[in-house]
């Protein structure tokens, strides 16, 4: 390889790698702002407003693809239709409802299970290789899950089991979400994917919003409410969606999984700033494993790129 090539290469691997972390840490806000949006807003009506606003968000950016829409395969829109149910849908109710009953910081826990989902599943599914690495990665990823259990032993209280196999359901969905997307993203744009899933969910959504609508009273609902039902559809849907699918496109699935250990890192970190919740320091461990997984993932993803 040339100097150039090699220069070149690593332009690509950061480009990747930044696009994949971005996308992650603004996927992590969703726990946190979930938390926020649930408190003010029934949950479904909340679904509805978020895949409205994301898809509204996506569709300028979305539309100079419209013309690949005629060429997307049978086998690719059933693919977008199963985002749709379960990384827009089933994502976002879960995770709602799940968010209610836990603080923040439970939530973060039980998000970093991702990695080691997500990375399992692309081997079983996707027929992709385990190499040393990537099995470092995901032990990693594991052990900085079980670190951050014991270090949040005692939060919750008496809805923290309830909550947080609810979450851990929706996390279940992210990783469907992920892979799916990894097979679409070869042959149908990222931004577009993310446009057409977030648009076909809103039908999804419209019959229950319509029922929790009619006993819910606007005038109720504060600012704060308003700005994070914003964020929550235009940041976490609209811009996660679209900078995690480009990052998505340009590695494997097993290494994008490895990058989802930033999640419940942004998750723990917005949860002290946004909810006010008590930070730990012992939660560095945690954190210190997860970078270390997420570490091993990106020069994983160099070597494969070689």
């Amino acid at each position: 390889m040339s100097h150039g090539d090699s220069k070149a290469t690593g332009r690509t691997n950061a480009l990747t790698i930044g696009l994949l972390v971005s996308g992650m840490a603004i996927f992590g806000s969703a726990t946190p702002v979930s938390r926020l949006v649930g408190q003010e807003f029934p949950v479904l009506l909340a679904a509805e407003f978020r895949v409205i606003l994301g898809t509204l968000a996506l569709l300028p950016v979305a539309a100079v693809h419209f013309g690949e829409i005629a060429r997307v395969s049978k086998a690719d829109w059933i693919r977008i239709g199963v985002i749709a149910l379960f990384g827009m849908f089933g994502f976002t109710v879960l995770m709602l409802y799940g968010m209610r009953l836990i603080p923040g910081a439970a939530g973060a826990v039980v998000m970093s299970t991702a990695p080691a989902l997500t990375a399992v599943g692309a081997i079983v599914f996707l027929g992709e290789s385990l190499t040393k690495t990537k099995t470092a990665a995901i032990v990693l990823a594991v052990i900085g899950v079980l670190a951050l259990n014991f270090l949040s032993a005692g939060e919750g209280g008496n809805w923290l089991i309830a909550g947080s196999l609810l979450v851990l359901a929706a996390v279940c969905c992210e990783a469907v979400y992920t892979l799916m997307g990894r097979r679409t993203t070869q042959t149908v744009s990222p931004v577009l994917i993310a446009f057409l899933a977030a648009a076909l969910s809103i039908p999804l959504f419209a019959p229950f919003a319509i029922w929790q609508a009619t006993s819910w009273t606007l005038s109720e609902t504060s600012m704060a409410g308003w700005m994070s039902l914003a964020w929550y559809g235009i940041g976490t849907l609209a811009a996660g969606s679209w900078l995690w699918y480009a990052g998505v496109a340009r590695a494997s699935g097993s290494t994008a999984a490895g990058f989802m250990a930033v999640m419940p890192c942004s998750a723990l970190v917005l949860s002290y700033l946004l909810l006010d919740e008590p930070f730990r320091w012992a939660h560095i461990a945690g954190f210190a494993i997860v970078l270390a997984s997420v570490l091993l993932m990106a020069r994983e993803h160099a070597k494969m790129s070689e």
